[in-house]
């Protein structure tokens, strides 16, 4: 048998012991161990770094399951907003029949039941409340709505007064927004939403006078109400319209400027006088 050095003899007893043997160099001193470093690069490789050498960041290849639960969808509007960007839901919610009044810039109860309903249709939380899941979903379904769309049920911005609406006492007409001013000197003093007659009976456009006005008058031609009635042009006349107020713009006057809203023409009535101008633009 070959002899072992003394060495050799104690590697192999600590081997049949179970002991780890350190590896040796041929001169019997120690090896330093051997460092192995294995990398990753599919769906658990994590960078534990971190900014402050703390908390782990997720490299672009770790999985989804590792990040915290994504936050609820932005509310973008609620209950008690108002502005053109609920006026804009509601004109949108009215294309796909989930509402029929408005818009009216406000969200109120209507808009609230509207968006629950249009919510629950489609699997989403139903808070009634527009966030921007419920938005996108929207947009995707109806297309941008054009100016009537917005105010189907007027509140449109009046347009700038003719400039024969500058001086005197004017009722001053924009066919353009759909809105009557009522001026003194320059100064507008209180303005509404009107509409006009339709392409068979056209209301007159130009400048005229008050020639008469009548506070309980009904039309002898067509046997219908025409309260408040001040009358510039023939049978035409700046009037109450309770179809207006019912209808919105789906209706149309027979040729007279139809006013929606009864208390602001009561107010009117009262302060204008035959002789006043009446302005019909567009």
């Amino acid at each position: 048998m070959r002899a072992v050095g003394l060495g050799g003899a104690l590697a192999v007893l600590l081997a049949v012991a179970g002991c780890k043997a350190q590896a040796v160099d041929g001169d019997g001193r120690p090896r330093p161990p051997v460092r192995i470093e294995v990398t990753t690069t599919g769906p658990a490789a994590v960078d534990r770094s971190g900014p402050s050498g703390g908390s782990a960041k997720r490299s672009p290849g770790a999985t989804r399951s590792a990040e915290a639960p994504s936050a609820a969808p932005e509310v973008l509007w609620s209950r008690g907003d108002k502005g053109m960007g609920v006026r804009e839901l509601q004109a949108r919610l009215r294309q796909v029949a989930w509402l029929f009044d408005g818009p009216t810039g406000d969200y109120d109860e209507l808009t609230v039941t509207a968006v629950k309903g249009f919510q629950g249709k489609r699997g989403l939380p139903r808070t009634g409340e527009t966030d921007a899941t419920t938005w996108d979903r929207l947009l995707g379904m109806t297309h941008e709505p054009g100016r009537w769309e917005l105010y189907a049920s007027g509140g449109q911005p009046a347009a700038a007064p003719d400039p024969r609406c500058t001086t005197g006492r004017v009722l001053c007409v924009s066919k353009t927004s759909r809105t009557l001013r009522w001026m003194i000197d320059g100064r507008t003093l209180s303005t509404m939403d009107v509409r006009f007659g339709s392409q068979y009976t056209p209301t007159r456009e130009g400048v005229f006078h008050v020639t008469f006005t009548s506070r309980h008058h009904v039309s002898t031609l067509y046997d219908s109400p025409m309260p408040y009635a001040m009358f510039f042009s023939g049978g035409q006349a700046v009037h109450y319209s309770a179809d207006f107020a019912a209808r919105g713009y789906t209706g149309a006057s027979h040729g007279c400027v139809n006013v929606r809203d009864e208390q602001k023409i009561a107010a009117l009535f009262a302060q204008v006088r035959p002789g006043d101008k009446v302005v019909v633009s567009w």
